[in-house]
């Protein structure tokens, strides 16, 4: 029985891969079309409509981003201890789907904080299951182009998600450099649907995979003696660390825009960019990895985040940023997926859910701080230097993947 139904996963491969993969991407593309609509300009409506400071606007992008850190480690293990990764990210996607609708009835600082925390916690307990059940889908000569693949698709939805961002704003309040309430209702109302949708596709077009077997005198660069993490793979974890902790909410990088004369509409626009961009880079950059090497790719990429975080510290005009959001596009496209595929790499199939747990955990954990930081430098400082730390940061992180992160020899093993 097995066997006749490995036969049937191979017949309907999609894209040459698992058809769990694209099942996962389809299910991120309509999940992230929901939370661009509905969360992306959520900076704006904090200040433009609730009248919140910059440093509100940080603490509750580090809560919602960090918040969930439990959520993301403890799912991952749990995972691994259960056999079973669907269950726990149909269950994240749901708690989302739940909780965006309520954003409708949302009229102080502190409503919103509850309501992305429970959206966050939803993320932080499908993430690891989800990334988890990907890579057992793949086999690790093509890892990078699946996680890529996905990358693509979610960051797809993104780009429809502020399409219709975008249209829903010009045709209710046009050119307006503020954002109105009645357009962000609708943004709610419009943004729900796919949510909704996005978690029907994974309960029932998903299906738990069966681990792949791996080559084990191939993966011992990335396994303990005892089934432990290695050193390599803790190394990797605090210098994630450290670039989280310059990489600050997304929130600072929509406000720098309106920051320097752009209106809500080409915010949007800017932010549908950077999302092609994304998209059009992730899958090439998967592939890339999965013949090049992965460790490269994540240094140049957090190499490009430095010049970008620079360039918005340095920018003096509304067009400036058009390339700022398109230059930001690239490193994302480059790192995002092909450093979930690494940590597939650094560990062993059997702890994988409990990897991406704590690779999740400290990118939340760190995200606190670093969006507190960015919001008390904007308006203790200048807008300029949450920018300046980021990029020095990133350039620290970048130096530490170079001089003390090799490349997974598992990769290499046929």
């Amino acid at each position: 029985m097995a066997e006749n139904s490995a036969q049937i996963t191979s017949r309907k491969k999609i894209f040459g891969l698992h058809p769990n993969v694209f099942f996962l991407g389809l299910t991120s593309l309509l999940n992230d079309f929901s939370s661009e609509m509905i969360f992306t300009l959520l900076p704006l409506f904090l200040t433009n409509i609730l009248g919140a400071s910059t440093v509100i606007v940080g603490l509750i992008g580090g809560i919602s981003g960090s918040a969930d850190a439990l959520f993301r480690i403890s799912s991952g293990w749990f995972s691994d201890k259960i056999g079973n990764r669907k269950y726990l990210a149909v269950g994240g996607y749901a708690l989302s789907a739940i909780a965006k609708p309520f954003m409708y009835l949302a009229s102080s600082w502190g409503i919103v904080t509850g309501i992305r925390f429970a959206d966050r916690m939803g993320k932080g307990i499908r993430n690891a299951p989800r990334d988890a059940l990907l890579a057992d889908s793949l086999g690790k000569n093509e890892r990078g182009k699946g996680f890529g693949l996905q990358r693509t698709m979610d960051t797809t939805g993104a780009v429809l998600g502020l399409a219709a961002t975008a249209l829903i704003v010009y045709l209710i309040q046009g050119n307006d450099r503020v954002l109105e309430l009645s357009t962000f209702h609708w943004m709610v109302i419009v943004g729900t649907i796919p949510g909704i949708l996005g978690t029907l596709v994974i309960l029932f077009l998903v299906h738990e995979a069966r681990k792949p077997k791996e080559n084990r005198a191939g993966s011992q660069s990335s396994v303990k003696t005892g089934g432990g993490f290695s050193t390599q793979f803790k190394i990797y974890l605090v210098i994630l660390g450290i670039f989280t902790l310059g990489n600050t909410s997304d929130f600072f990088v929509i406000l720098r825009a309106q920051n320097l004369g752009n209106s809500v509409i080409y915010v949007a626009l800017m932010l549908v960019l950077f999302n092609l961009v994304y998209a059009f880079a992730s899958t090439p950059a998967g592939i890339i990895s999965d013949k090049l090497g992965r460790r490269g790719l994540i240094i140049i990429g957090w190499l490009i985040y430095a010049l970008v975080y620079l360039g918005f510290a340095i920018a003096g005009a509304p067009w400036h940023i058009w390339v700022l959001f398109a230059a930001y596009g690239i490193y994302y496209g480059m790192v995002e997926g092909v450093s979930r595929a690494f940590v597939a790499d650094l560990v062993p199939v059997e702890k994988r859910g409990t990897a991406y747990g704590w690779y999740y955990g400290v990118l939340s954990i760190a995200l606190l701080p670093a969006s507190l930081i960015a919001g008390w430098m904007w308006e203790a400082i200048s807008p300029a230097a949450t920018f300046y730390f980021g990029a020095a940061l990133a350039l620290i992180a970048a130096m530490g993947i170079l001089f003390l992160v090799r490349e997974a020899r598992e990769r290499k093993t046929v």
